[in-house]
């Protein structure tokens, strides 16, 4: 897949990456149609390539302030802003800039971006090119969160993770799910790890292609699992609109904290979000 600009024919490999991963379920795993359905979404919705300098589009996105002692931490240990220092866009990229220093209380900062009110969809090709942080305690992520939270509160909600990354593990992404029933560390997830390279030295593409009963999860070209609701351990609750969020966590339950060879600042350049149906 071309990460500056796919293309048609672009979507076509893709297709047949998952062509090729339904052939091999069906042959090894015995998977049934129903649950195999690989679907293209080329309509584009939503986009974001952070071509204006500056604050991000606060059309688009809003920003959680604070810590984990908001109801939305994981033991995480930086405060989330929304200061300059830790969220710009420039030359091109949203940046998402972690510092060690003393703030409000905690040790870090860093920020996090929610499309929460702004924009949500039910279904899609959701995608991002971005290069990861690296070290010890790092662990930036973009995900989506069921748009009815504030009325069926986590996990209830549910939760795609469609690319987490823990920055011990430079060549590691993961994808998850979390739903009621299979949630924190009961949660549906897999992982991918690259061959050769790694998340930190290079720009790379997280997306899955979500659609009823079925989310496809990729990095690059490469359809690497498929969830589906005869693999989660309670109420499917994916046929529905989510909102987006993107952020670099610093410590946590995933990751631990950082150690003494963590450097900082530590920054996630984002080249672009793009949204299809």
């Amino acid at each position: 897949m071309n990460t500056a600009n796919p293309s048609k024919i672009n979507r076509l490999i893709l297709a047949g990456s998952g062509l090729l991963f339904v052939l091999l379920c069906f042959s090894f795993l015995g998977c049934t149609d129903d649950t195999q359905k690989v679907t293209n979404f080329n309509t584009l919705v939503m986009k974001d390539e952070f071509s204006t300098p500056g604050a991000p589009n606060t059309a688009l996105w809003n920003y959680d302030i604070g810590t984990g002692q908001n109801g939305w931490g994981n033991n995480e240990l930086q405060f989330y802003t929304d200061r300059s220092k830790n969220v710009t866009v420039q030359n091109g990229y949203l940046v998402i800039t972690a510092h060690k220093e003393s703030f409000n209380g905690s040790s870090y900062t860093s920020a996090r971006l929610v499309t929460k009110g702004k924009f949500d969809q039910a279904y899609g090709r959701f995608e991002t090119r971005m290069r990861l942080p690296w070290g010890q305690g790092m662990w930036p992520a973009f995900w989506m969160l069921g748009a009815d939270i504030d009325t069926n509160p986590w996990p209830a909600a549910g939760e795609i993770d469609i690319m987490e990354f823990r920055g011990q593990n430079p060549s590691t992404i993961l994808g998850t799910v979390h739903g009621p029933g299979y949630s924190a560390g009961q949660s549906i997830s897999k992982s991918y790890t690259l061959k050769d390279g790694r998340f930190d030295t290079d720009f790379h593409v997280f997306g899955v292609e979500w659609g009823p009963n079925y989310i496809n999860f990729y990095v690059d070209n490469v359809l690497y699992n498929q969830i589906t609701p005869a693999n989660v351990t309670g109420k499917w609750v994916f046929n529905k609109p989510f909102y987006i969020l993107i952020n670099l966590a610093v410590g946590g339950n995933f990751v631990g904290s950082p150690n003494s060879e963590t450097v900082f600042p530590q920054t996630m350049l984002i080249d672009y979000i793009r949204v299809y149906k």
